[in-house]
């Protein structure tokens, strides 16, 4: 009887870690580090007070498509990315993903990473700002070409727009894109052909409509992270940034806006301290980025500056090498340490056989090998109560009007046995981390995006199609608990018959990937159980 309480407060306590989790990941409050205002020497923009009226281009609540305000578009193809850029701002209105077909489409279209749609508006802005008239995100540029492609033989192409001041400044921006990557080089070449110093703020900035993604019954995190050598993983929520925008000095960082299994991420030269802000525009649009303290160049002088934009999945095996703590955007939550070693596990196996389906099915074989000493403990346990089920009944019977008598019968009974009587629930108590760990693996793992298995499953992140393993699972999940010691309660033996039916229903709208370890996991335990059983016997 303590047993069966014991199993059914195990399995609401793990649909309530798994709210619990999701509630975490969206809605926890991140403390944020005070920032004390001091205006910067020779800086047009104090510390508190960003350039917003010049670098967020305030906008109404839907705001206007770029390629409204000018037709005048180049486009940039390489093996993984093709950009969109906007000559009126030098802008990225549009970026799509070569790799990796959008989902929610029946054409399989690339996914579109950057869009200035009304219902997915999403840009890259960026310039330099000076206190006349600069090459800003609405200045106007210019470029030799219309389009640039990737040639077959070469490792990477550069786009470049050019403008100038009327006093004769010369200003390149270029756009430079590498074989095999998701990082966009960008580079300002700045001539000062004048007899007069040129100062400047560099910036760049991301501008988003907000939104939240749903899947799987809970929310993924769609919103903004900013990394500092202190934090390297502070995230918000667009509904956070209202009361608390970002506003600090960060040198060695980097601003990126979230979204599921993809990250638009800005980062600057390691070697310069800039000022990182938010900023709500209109109803429900927000802008992240950064700008430069004031920059000058001398008379008959030149100054470059460097920067990258990150715009791509999140491959565990390249964000590292990015920028320090980007990695850090594949977010396993409270249990991270387990999700990154089951990870680990199966990216190794996935190298060897080349199916995430079949790496989970042996992943979910070496858990099981690494718990055995402890589920064999319980299956003896089991067995022996299932063994001594004739004389607990009795002393129900016996006892029936004597709750103290009953259960103080039944320890003698237990000790005597040597039996413990709550040993039946460690191999339930032992997968709960492993399996909360393992759903976010594979609903934050990019790599598991797309993933087939085998024959109808051709999607191991999102649910199976047509519930065949939720059913199986299930039919699992009710045999095995006929190898269990029925309660002795006829209540309590009813809610755990039905025990199975309602998890099958629960996981029909899980990951497959997570429904297959389930489901391979309970026919492990189950041959298993049959084993030990007959071996007590």
């Amino acid at each position: 009887m303590e047993q069966t309480k014991l199993v059914l407060v195990i399995g609401l306590t793990f649909l309530g870690l798994l709210l619990w989790e999701a509630w975490q990941r969206d809605y926890a409050v991140t403390p944020f580090p005070e920032i004390v205002a001091q205006p910067r020497p020779g800086s047009a923009h104090s510390v508190d007070q960003p350039p917003l009226n010049t670098l967020t281009n305030p906008a109404p609540a839907i705001p206007p498509s770029v390629s409204q305000l000018a037709t005048e578009v180049i486009t940039v193809h390489s093996d993984t990315l093709e950009l969109r850029i906007n000559l009126l701002g030098g802008v990225i209105e549009q970026a799509r993903l070569l790799r990796y077909p959008d989902s929610a489409l029946s054409d399989k279209s690339p996914f579109l990473m950057l869009d200035n749609s009304p219902t997915r508006f999403f840009i890259y802005q960026s310039g330099l700002k000076t206190d006349h008239e600069s090459p800003d995100h609405q200045a106007r540029f210019q470029a030799t070409q219309a389009s640039y492609e990737l040639a077959q033989n070469a490792e990477s192409i550069t786009a470049i727009l050019r403008w100038q001041s009327p006093a004769g400044v010369l200003v390149s921006k270029e756009f430079t894109l590498h074989r095999g990557g998701y990082v966009v080089g960008v580079r300002y070449t700045i001539d000062n052909k004048t007899t007069a110093p040129w100062t400047f703020n560099h910036y760049e900035q991301l501008q988003r409509k907000s939104e939240v993604a749903k899947r799987h019954l809970i929310n993924t995190f769609t919103g903004v992270a900013v990394s500092s050598p202190e934090q390297r993983y502070n995230k918000y929520t667009f509904e956070k940034l209202k009361d608390e925008p970002v506003n600090q000095e960060i040198k060695n960082g980097w601003a990126a806006i979230l979204e599921h299994y993809f990250v638009s991420a800005l980062i600057p030269s390691a070697d310069q301290t800039y000022h990182y802000y938010s900023s709500l525009i209109g109803a429900d649009n927000y802008a992240v980025g950064y700008f430069s303290p004031a920059l000058t160049v001398p008379p008959q002088g030149q100054q470059i500056i460097n920067s990258r934009l990150f715009l791509g999945p999140k491959l565990q095996k390249l964000l590292p090498s990015v920028a320090p703590g980007l990695e850090l955007t594949v977010d396993y939550g409270l249990l991270w340490f387990i999700g990154k070693i089951l990870f680990w596990i199966m990216a190794k196996l996935h190298s060897l056989i080349g199916n995430w389906g079949w790496s989970i099915v042996l992943l979910t074989c070496i858990v099981k090998g690494v718990f055995f000493p402890l589920s064999a403990a319980g299956y003896r346990s089991m067995a022996k109560m299932r063994k001594v089920q004739p004389r607990l009944l009795a002393i129900r019977d016996r006892y029936s009007n004597d709750r103290a008598r009953l259960n103080q019968s039944m320890m003698e009974l237990y000790k005597e046995e040597k039996i413990n009587p709550l040993g039946g629930c460690l191999p339930i108590v032992v997968q709960i981390p492993v399996f909360i760990a393992l759903y976010w693996v594979i609903l934050e793992s990019v790599e598991l995006r797309d993933a087939p298995w085998a024959l109808w499953i051709k999607d191991l992140s999102t649910k199976d199609p047509y519930f065949v393993l939720p059913v199986l699972m299930t039919i699992s999940m009710w045999l095995q608990s006929k190898l269990n010691p029925a309660p002795m309660d006829p209540i309590q033996a009813r809610v755990m018959q039905f025990m199975p039916f309602a998890f099958g229903v629960f996981f029909a709208f899980f990951p497959a990937g997570l429904v297959l370890y389930w489901f391979v996991n309970n026919v492990l335990s189950i041959t298993q159980q049959w084993f030990i059983t007959r071996a007590t016997a």
